[in-house]
C-alpha cells in the first residue's frame, strides 16, 4: 500500500487545478460569431473567431452575438396613407452587428427593438405619401426607411444594410377602381396609338400623292421642253431650206422653186391620206400625173418669174458647143 505524503498531495492538487483552469480558462469562438467576456460581471473584452482565452473564477463570457448578416421578417401591418387609404404592408430588413459591446450592452432584445423600429417607420413613411405614389415609388420607400433606420440604428453598434417593401395591398375597393382606371388608360392609349397610325398612314399617303403629281409635272415639263427644242430646231431646219431655196430662186434656179413647190404639194397630198375623217382621197395614180402636175408647176412659176428668167436658166444649161453650132 503506497502513502502519499502532504507534499504528493498537494502536487497534485495543484495539478488539477491547472487542469482546471485551462478547461475554464480556454475558448473556442466559432467563425461568424464574436463573445463577450465580463469581469466580474462588468465588460472586459470581445473576443474574436478562433482560440481565446480568459482568467477562470474570475471571468466568464457574457454574450454570444451573431455578427453574420441576419434577416428580421417585419410582420403584415395596417398604415394609413396621406390621402386616408388603408394598405397593408410586409416587409424584411436586413442587418449586421459590427459591435458586439453595444449590441449586448446598449440595447435590450437587438431582434425586437429592430422589428419595432422598423414598424414605426414604416408607418410614418406611408402617411407621408399618396396612394399613387406610395405604389410607384417602392424604390424611394426603401431608401427612406433604410436611411433612417440604419441612423437609429447606429448607436447599438448595428448597421442596417437593406429594407426591403415585400407587398403593399390597397383595399378591395381601392383595387377594382384601379383596376378598372388601368383598363381605361390601356384602352385610351391603344385608341391614340390607333389614331396615330391612321394619322401617319394618311400623312404618308398625301406625301407619296405629292411626290407622283411632282414627278408628272416634272415629266411633263421636260417633255413640253423636248417637245418646243424639236419645233424650233425643225423650224430652223425648214427656215434655213427656205432661205436657200429663196437664195437659189433669187438667182434664177427654177428647178429649186418646182423642187419646193412639188415637196409641199406632196406633203399636203400626204396629210390629206393621213386625215381621220377623210372618206375619199384622190391622188395621182401614175407618175406621169405626177410629172405632169410638177410641169403645170413649173409653167406657174415661168408666169411669175417670166420669160426672161427661164430663159436665161437654159442658157446656163446649154453646154458651149451647142452654141457654137
Amino acid at each position: 500500500m503506497v502513502v502519499m505524503s502532504g507534499a504528493n498531495i498537494a502536487i497534485l492538487l495543484l495539478v488539477g487545478i491547472v487542469i482546471l483552469g485551462l478547461a475554464f480558462g480556454v475558448r473556442t469562438v466559432p467563425q461568424g460569431y464574436n463573445y463577450t467576456v465580463e469581469r466580474f460581471g462588468r465588460y472586459s473584452r470581445t473576443l474574436s473567431a478562433g482560440l481565446g482565452l480568459i482568467v477562470p473564477f474570475f471571468d466568464r463570457i457574457g454574450h454570444k452575438v451573431n455578427v453574420m448578416e441576419q434577416v428580421l421578417d417585419i410582420p403584415s401591418q395596417e398604415a394609413i396613407t396621406k390621402d386616408n387609404a388603408g394598405v397593408r404592408i410586409d416587409a424584411a430588413a436586413f442587418y449586421q452587428v459590427l459591435d458586439a459591446a453595444k449590441a449586448s450592452y446598449e440595447v435590450s432584445s437587438l431582434g425586437q427593438a429592430l422589428m419595432i423600429l422598423t414598424m414605426t417607420n414604416i408607418r410614418t413613411v406611408v402617411g407621408s405619401m399618396d396612394l399613387d405614389q406610395l405604389l410607384s415609388h417602392r424604390d424611394e420607400i426603401n431608401e427612406r426607411l433604410l436611411r433612417v433606420m440604419d441612423a437609429a440604428a447606429s448607436p447599438w453598434g448595428v448597421k442596417v444594410t437593406r429594407i426591403e417593401i415585400r407587398d403593399i395591398l390597397p383595399p378591395a375597393d381601392i383595387a377594382g377602381a384601379m383596376n378598372r382606371q388601368m383598363k381605361a388608360e390601356r384602352e385610351k392609349r391603344a385608341a391614340v396609338l390607333e389614331a396615330e397610325g391612321l394619322r401617319q398612314a394618311e400623312i404618308l399617303k398625301a406625301e407619296g400623292q405629292k411626290q407622283s403629281q411632282i414627278l408628272a409635272a416634272e415629266g411633263r415639263k421636260e417633255a413640253a421642253f423636248r417637245d418646243a427644242e424639236a419645233r424650233e430646231r425643225s423650224a430652223q431646219a425648214e427656215a434655213s431650206a427656205t432661205a436657200m431655196v429663196s437664195e437659189a430662186i433669187s438667182k434664177g434656179d427654177i428647178q429649186a422653186a418646182n423642187f419646193l413647190i412639188a415637196e409641199r404639194y406632196t406633203d399636203a397630198l400626204k396629210a390629206i391620206a393621213s386625215s381621220h375623217n377623210s372618206k375619199v382621197v384622190i391622188v395621182p395614180i401614175e407618175a406621169a400625173a405626177l410629172a405632169g402636175t410638177v410641169g403645170g408647176i413649173a409653167q406657174l412659176t415661168r408666169a411669175v418669174f417670166g420669160e426672161e428668167a427661164v430663159a436665161t436658166r437654159r442658157a446656163g444649161s446649154v453646154p458651149p458647143s451647142g452654141r457654137n453650132g
